[in-house]
């Protein structure tokens, strides 16, 4: 049973990029503070990886990254400014700014658990739940365009060792979700680190960047899983529900039939009890058919060696403001696996694709200036953008703050380019 509509989307999810900005920022760096924290489990001391970090009141935002770490930088003037950690199964915390040290704070969640409400509360069957949840998005999610500033990160690593490296912050207008227009996406800055000789003969790019992430918005790009025609390849049930704060969310699992041939995902949607909005998304492809699973990722290789997926990860957050949903952050790993031909050895290769919106207002922009100035899907970013030649740029703006391993990449990545 074949089910080609899948298979196109999820080739567009890891092969095209785009964005872009038209708004001038502020380079003023000594107006704002830099905090450094870690989020941990209180019980367990466990760091908690991709929680929601907010300032109340504000548009900022930012993500804990996968060792729990985050960094945000605030206007100096905000003194009473009130910091907002969400992470799903845990009870909310609030700290203020004026209690926290500029680094090596340590931030405790405590975890909180729930049984899942009789089945009838919520609905006939997990998929009716689905349903209603792709049913309510024009309710739930915006119904205007609205520009979003974002921060993204790219990196390839080639078995353990780090070789690109690529940066931007970027603009981001989003279009309704009751529309069936593009995302639009244009970059403000970038900066990348390249070290293809540790490629040895192959060169392994990306396509996609930004729009990679944007794809994972199951609400605005419901064809990457869930069409009227894609739902009836997967079963729904219902898992353990849990809580976000003091709100209720529903976790639903989900996964292929087994008469479906075509390579589909599993995963979990948490979903919020009260608006039934999506909260959550996290989901892998099913590798198992290895041929069609590589037909989805590779666009070009060499004659002489087969390349296969091995790994993919997909997540994707939604914040709310104002009982409006949106689209928060993203996150895409991917592996894959080269095969030489007629050579005993293969090598494997890791992505790490991610973006963190850290401010949003109602767009106002140029068309004609955009139809210009906007990337296409199609572009490369390590090919486009320029090095790291512009260090104090990035003083300001909310970042990611970066895994250990990537920031020691980076420095070892700069002193190889500088003694070539």
């Amino acid at each position: 049973m074949k089910h080609s509509y899948s298979s196109k989307s999820i080739s567009i999810l890891m092969l095209f990029l785009a964005m872009f900005s038209q708004i001038t920022f502020a380079q003023d760096t000594d107006n704002y503070t830099l905090y450094k924290a870690i989020v941990i489990d209180k019980n367990s001391g466990n760091p908690l990886a991709y929680a929601g970090i907010t300032v109340e009141g504000t548009n900022y935002s930012t993500v804990s990254n996968s060792d729990g770490e985050f960094a945000i930088k605030l206007l100096s003037s905000i003194e009473d400014a009130v910091i907002s950690i969400q992470f799903i199964g845990y009870k909310g915390k609030s700290v203020h700014v004026r209690d926290l040290k500029n680094d090596k704070n340590k931030i405790e969640l405590e975890p909180v658990t729930v049984e899942l409400p009789e089945i009838s509360v919520i609905s006939k069957d997990a998929e009716s739940l689905v349903q209603s949840m792709l049913e309510k998005k024009g309710i739930n999610y915006g119904t205007q365009e609205e520009h979003l500033t974002a921060f993204y990160r790219e990196s390839i690593r080639r078995n353990k060792t780090y070789v690109s490296l690529s940066e931007a912050v970027v603009d981001v207008y989003k279009q309704s979700y009751n529309s069936y227009k593009s995302d639009i996406v244009k970059i403000y800055k970038a900066r990348k680190k390249t070290d293809y000789s540790k490629l040895d003969t192959l060169v392994f790019k990306l396509q996609g960047g930004p729009f990679n992430s944007l794809y994972l918005d199951l609400l605005k790009n419901p064809e990457m899983i869930f069409t009227d025609k894609m739902l009836d390849n997967y079963e729904f049930t219902f898992d353990r529900s849990t809580r976000i704060g003091k709100r209720l969310i529903y976790v639903v699992d989900f996964k292929q039939k087994k008469y479906v041939e075509e390579p589909l995902y599993f995963g979990k949607l948490y979903i919020d009890a009260q608006s039934l909005a999506l909260k959550t998304a996290t989901f892998k492809l099913n590798l198992a058919n290895k041929e069609a699973a590589s037909r989805m990722f590779i666009v070009k290789k060499p004659y002489n060696a087969d390349a296969y997926p091995i790994e993919t990860n997909y997540r994707i957050d939604f914040l709310e403001k104002d009982n409006k949903w949106y689209y928060g952050y993203s996150r895409i790993e991917l592996g894959l696996r080269v095969n030489w031909k007629k050579k005993l050895l293969n090598t494997s290769f890791y992505s790490t694709i991610e973006m963190a919106v850290t401010d949003k207002d109602k767009s106002d922009y140029n068309k004609e200036t955009m139809s210009k100035d906007r990337i296409r899907p199609t572009i490369v970013i390590t090919d486009e953008v320029s090095g790291f030649a512009d260090p104090d740029f990035w003083g300001e703006f909310n970042v990611i703050e970066p895994e250990k391993p990537i920031e020691a990449a980076i420095r070892k990545i700069q002193k190889q380019l500088i003694n070539k």
